[in-house]
């Protein structure tokens, strides 16, 4: 009897032992399942940790640079502020302020850098007037209304014909030179500014269709400023070779005896005189160019002529805009 107990009480034993062996080993696999686990959610959380730690940092950065750019805008604007201001009084007290800050008693370069600041003005407001009367074209305004604006343009025009004028009292070379100007707009300047007779040349093909006597009194214009060109060139080709033969008398003449130094100073002074009449011939120029502004005003309809206005302005834009893109040319 105890024989056939015993088997069995050692059968259950080992199960117990064995269940507990696999109780156990079960245990163990989940327990290591846990902490893989932890050290996966540890590695998650310090990379998100980092990641907004750079997030952080970029965004600080990021301030940084916008606090510093604006704060480069706001010494670019006092310094633009400050210049205009030392520029208008350079232009009540008749002096030049250099770069530098350095001011110098200079009648031709203050009336340089105030021409130039004058035309750059007297351009925006051109556009401006000339934006205005392209919505006025373009939306049908009455006769009266772009009557207005059309006189305003021809009137604006009148200006700079003034301001190059006083600018030519200060330095002559300059407005001759055309230096305020774009390289393509030099490229076709006379005498510190267009030609009439080559405007008027462009402006008939964009004023289609005009009456016969529009027609015939635009080309009596056209002669008669093209006349007028040709007495101004003719003119400046006799002050250069008159000039130029001035200076080749006095070489040679300013050094030994001192009859040779009198010579060569009252040749110079001689030819500091020739040079005084440049004034005048841009002068005349100008005057012959506002002239066949008005006369075209008069010739045409108030209509063709907000047209014309249109076409020249767009003209010198055109070529203004072809001098940046040369300038901007790819250069081997």
């Amino acid at each position: 009897m105890m024989a056939e107990l015993s088997p069995r009480t050692d059968t259950s034993t080992d199960g117990d032992t064995d269940d507990k062996a696999l109780g156990f080993h079960s245990g163990q696999s989940h327990s290591h399942g846990l902490v893989v686990s932890d050290a996966s959610d540890k590695s998650r959380d310090q990379k998100t940790l980092r990641r907004l730690a750079q997030n952080r940092e970029a965004a600080r950065k990021s301030r940084l640079r916008k606090k510093a750019y604006v704060q480069q805008l706001e010494s670019s604007r006092m310094k633009l502020s400050q210049l205009e201001q030392e520029l208008q009084r350079a232009r009540q007290q008749g002096i030049f302020i250099s770069s530098s800050g350095e001011q110098s008693q200079s009648t031709s370069g203050n009336g340089a850098s105030s021409f130039h600041v004058e035309y750059s003005r007297w351009l925006d407001e051109q556009n401006r007037r000339i934006s205005e009367l392209r919505e006025a074209v373009s939306s049908h305004a009455a006769d009266g209304e772009l009557r207005l604006i059309v006189d305003g343009v021809i009137t604006h025009y009148e200006d700079i014909f003034r301001i190059k004028g006083d600018a030519a009292k200060a330095d002559v070379f300059h407005i001759l030179s055309g230096m305020w100007k774009t390289p393509a707009e030099r490229c076709f300047l006379w005498l510190g500014g267009f030609r009439s007779s080559e405007l008027l040349k462009l402006l008939i093909t964009q004023l289609e269709p005009l009456t016969e006597q529009q027609l015939l009194a635009i080309n009596n214009l056209q002669q008669t400023s093209q006349q007028a060109e040709d007495a101004l060139s003719q003119g400046m080709d006799a002050l250069q070779q008159s000039l130029a033969e001035t200076l080749a008398g006095s070489l040679g003449s300013s050094s030994g005896s001192s009859g040779n130094v009198a010579n060569y100073m009252g040749q110079m002074a001689m030819a500091m005189g020739k040079l005084g009449t440049l004034e005048g011939f841009i002068r005349q120029a100008d005057n012959l160019r506002q002239q066949t502004l008005q006369q075209m005003h008069r010739i045409l309809t108030t209509r063709q002529s907000a047209r014309a206005l249109i076409a020249i302005n767009d003209y010198f834009s055109r070529l203004r805009a072809l001098s940046s893109l040369w300038l901007a040319r790819p250069r081997e």
